[in-house]
C-alpha cells in the first residue's frame, strides 16, 4: 500500500500523536488519539508519514499566507513532491484539509523540527520547498517571507542564517550564481571551488537517500544539485577560467 493509502486509511497500525495526527485523524475520519506519547521510538513508516503530512500541512498554508492559492502554487506543490498521477485526487484532498485545519503553521513546524532534530539538511531543504511553492506564482508576498522566516526560527536558524536565506533566494539578484552559492563575488577561485564542492556533497541526492532524507524532499535537492551545478559553471565561464 502506498503512503496515500495509509493515509486515507486511517494509518491503522501508527501512533501518530500532535497537530500532525490530529489532521489525519480529521481527514481520514479516524478516532485519532492526538494527545497520545507513544514510549517505543517511532518507526521509519510512522517518520515517513507523519513528515510527509507535515510538510503538506506546512506548504498549505504556506500558500494560502497571501490571502490566496493560486494554481501555480499548486503545480509547484506538485512538483515537490512528485505526486503519481494515481494518488492526484488524494493529494489535493490532503492538501485542501491541511489549509482549512485549525492548528496554526508553527504547531506544524514545531512538530517536524522534533522530528528530524539533528538533520539539518533536511531542514534545509523543507524551506527550500517553501521559497519554491512562494516563488511559484512570480512574487513573494511579505507575509510569506514572514511566514519562511518563523518557520526557519522554529528550525533552529539564527539571525544572520535566515536573513542569507531570504537573500539566497529574494536578494538584489537572486538569479546571481554568487547569490545561488552563498558566496561573495570578490571571492578567491580556490575558496570558490571549496564552497562548490562542500555544497555539492551536502545536497548530492545519492548522499542524502543514504542519509535516510525522506523521499518527498528527494526532488527539492535534485533541483538545489541542479541550481548548484550551473551556478558554478556560469562564474567560470564568465572568469574566463575552466572547470577542474
Amino acid at each position: 500500500m502506498s503512503i496515500w493509502g495509509k493515509i486515507i486509511g486511517g494509518t491503522a497500525g501508527l501512533a501518530l500523536g500532535g497537530p500532525i495526527g490530529a489532521l489525519i485523524g480529521v481527514f481520514a475520519g479516524a478516532a485519532v488519539d492526538v494527545g497520545i506519547d507513544a514510549t517505543a521510538p517511532p518507526t521509519d513508516e510512522t517518520r515517513h508519514v507523519t513528515f510527509t503530512i507535515g510538510l503538506i500541512a506546512l506548504s498549505a498554508k504556506m500558500a494560502k499566507a497571501d490571502g490566496v492559492v493560486t494554481r501555480e502554487e499548486v503545480e509547484a506543490f506538485k512538483q515537490v513532491f512528485k505526486v503519481p498521477p494515481g494518488e492526484m485526487a488524494n493529494v489535493g484532498r490532503v492538501f485542501d484539509m491541511a489549509r482549512r485545519h485549525t492548528a496554526g503553521f508553527d504547531a506544524y513546524a514545531k512538530q517536524i523540527a522534533d522530528l528530524m532534530r539533528g538533520n539539518r539538511t533536511v531542514l534545509a531543504d523543507v524551506l527550500d520547498a517553501l521559497f519554491f511553492i512562494a516563488k511559484a506564482d512570480g512574487v513573494i508576498h511579505p507575509n510569506e517571507l514572514n511566514y519562511i522566516r518563523v518557520v526557519a526560527k522554529i528550525f533552529g536558524y539564527s539571525p544572520d542564517e535566515i536573513e542569507a536565506l531570504v537573500a539566497r533566494h529574494v536578494g538584489a539578484d537572486p538569479e546571481s550564481p554568487y547569490s545561488i552559492l552563498g558566496v561573495d563575488p570578490m571571492l578567491d577561485a580556490v575558496s570558490l571551488k571549496k564552497r562548490y564542492r562542500a555544497l555539492v556533497r551536502e545536497n548530492h541526492p545519492d548522499r542524502l537517500i543514504a542519509e535516510g532524507v525522506p523521499s518527498d524532499l528527494i526532488a527539492v535537492a535534485t533541483r538545489r544539485a541542479a541550481e548548484i551545478n550551473a551556478a558554478y559553471d556560469r562564474i567560470l565561464e564568465q572568469r574566463g577560467s575552466k572547470p577542474g
